[in-house]
């Protein structure tokens, strides 16, 4: 199944992701060229991973340099369409956790999340989209944690009590409290997925 019918075969959990969804069918389809590559540097789409642990009560964060908040996992597909291969290989590189495993092998969510400009290794880059797709991982708290230094600052597991305005940004908080829905929602029906 290539990237797109994957995505055209996710359904959309609320109206923010039916939209996005078409946004992002949309723009694929205007620019089938470079969508997955950075090139694109108007939007392109990334793959994240929302790294829970085996009993599903925590989640495991980086502490993000560009953005000097906690965050998921996840990057730039760099032209790579196996987006859950590349959701898994960011996920260890970010924390330095050896296993990993998808909850679902289906996508999870879709979101356009906006990227402001900033310097990375020296260079401006422009504000963009990032054409969001992304999975549940599943990992043990057992495993060594270690930092990425040119990425992250930190990493360390959250309870899900922590997902609130008082830790994350408003539109974090949307994002994982969605993510921690979708897992336990999954979770309770792994038949259908």
């Amino acid at each position: 199944m290539d990237y797109i019918n994957q995505i055209m075969e996710y359904i959309p959990a609320n109206e923010q992701e039916r939209q996005d969804k078409k946004i992002i069918l949309d723009y694929i389809e205007t620019f089938p060229h470079n969508i997955l590559l950075r090139k694109n540097e108007f939007a392109h789409i990334t793959s994240s991973g929302f790294i829970m642990n085996n009993e599903m009560d925590k989640v495991l964060m980086v502490h993000h340099n560009i953005r000097n908040t906690w965050a998921w996992t996840g990057g730039h597909v760099d032209g790579d369409s196996d987006f859950l291969k590349v959701a898994i290989k960011e996920a260890k590189e970010e924390t330095g956790i050896n296993a990993v495993i998808p909850l679902t092998k289906n996508i999870v969510s879709i979101d356009i999340l906006p990227v402001y400009g900033h310097v990375r290794r020296n260079k401006y880059v422009s504000g963009h989209q990032h054409l969001s797709v992304a999975y549940i991982l599943i990992a043990s708290e057992k495993e060594v944690l270690t930092v990425k230094e040119d990425e992250n600052s930190d990493v360390d597991w959250f309870s899900l009590d922590k997902f609130t305005e008082d830790y994350f940004d408003a539109k974090d908080v949307y994002l994982y409290n969605k993510l921690i829905h979708r897992a336990k929602e999954i979770n309770n029906n792994r038949e259908f997925y």
